[in-house]
């Protein structure tokens, strides 16, 4: 049974799932480090996915529809900022809203343009083919891991690095960070808190967005009515184990990419698929107990 779930082909799955967590998480990430609480990364997610569809079929490129899942993922961060940040409602409540927003919209816009329900599929969706790395693909195990997969996949892995060192050093990384440790500090420091958490929520948008099209036009071809099915959910998890800390981010998000990719894999050797929907849902909470008995080990 082992050798059946741990193969090549169970090593390729892998990352098709890590990466719209991934990309989730860094978006969640921005918005912790800059104070702002976001739990719509769902519904960011979810406009991204179809934008995506939209912007591939229409456009006949991936790359458009990306771009187009970025733009929405962008609006969506506004939308927010907007009740958030502007108006001074209650981050929950914008939240709740953006989720149910994202879901009753891409629902609608399906049936408005494609005159459709359920799902949309078309040979005309052009999705990101897969990119082959000659030296890496040759590895027996981690070619199938590293190589052969979306660039979506690649600007993933990319970003954690990048996110590091943005906190860490670049001028904007540590004013987000000085917006959610010390907002006061900034503000006398002459800029504005609020500026830098609606920069935080752009990218978060973004990178959602991104997210979403990696679900739509990486993975699959399609777009299927709550597609993004709870991982922005996840992802918002992610950030809260890390704290936004985007190497740690990066573990957590691959651990529950794997569950997510054993959880189908479980599926086809008969389990019910009532517990394989439930297995990333109890891997995050087996992690969360996890951290919450280290983290009190380490206190005591």
């Amino acid at each position: 049974m082992l050798e059946l779930l741990f193969d090549p082909s169970f090593a390729a799955s892998v990352p098709r799932f890590v990466t719209p967590i991934l990309l989730a998480a860094l978006g969640g990430a921005l918005c912790e480090r800059a104070g702002v609480f976001n739990i719509a990364l769902e519904g960011f997610m979810l406009t991204g996915a179809f934008a995506a569809v939209l912007g591939a079929y229409f456009a006949g490129s991936p790359y458009i529809g990306a771009f187009a899942a970025v733009l929405c993922g962008v609006a969506m961060g506004l939308v927010f900022a907007e009740f958030n940040l502007r108006r001074g409602g209650d981050p929950i409540v914008v939240s709740i809203a953006v989720n149910i927003l994202a879901a009753g919209l891409t629902t609608y816009l399906l049936r408005a343009i494609f005159n459709v329900t359920g799902a949309f599929s078309d040979p005309g969706i052009l999705g990101f083919e897969p990119l082959n790395i000659p030296l890496v693909a040759s590895i027996a195990f981690v070619g199938k891991l590293l190589s052969g997969q979306s660039i979506l996949f690649y600007l993933a892995l990319a970003a954690v690095p990048a996110m590091h060192f943005f906190f860490a050093r670049h001028r904007l990384g540590l004013r987000m960070r000085a917006a959610g440790e010390n907002p006061a500090a900034l503000k006398a420091g002459g800029v504005s808190p609020r500026r830098v958490q609606l920069l935080a929520l752009v990218g978060c948008g973004a990178l959602c967005g991104l997210a979403g099209a990696q679900l739509s036009i990486a993975n699959v071809n399609l777009f299927v009515e709550n597609m993004s099915a709870g991982r922005g959910w996840i992802a918002v998890v992610a950030v809260l184990l890390s704290r936004g800390r985007p190497l740690p981010l990066f573990l957590i998000a691959v651990v529950f990419g794997m569950v997510d990719s054993l959880s189908f894999r479980v599926q086809g050797l008969g389990m019910p698929q009532q517990f394989t929907d439930m297995m990333p849902y109890l891997a995050t909470l087996v992690v969360l107990v996890a951290l919450s008995w280290w983290r009190r080990k380490r206190t005591a």
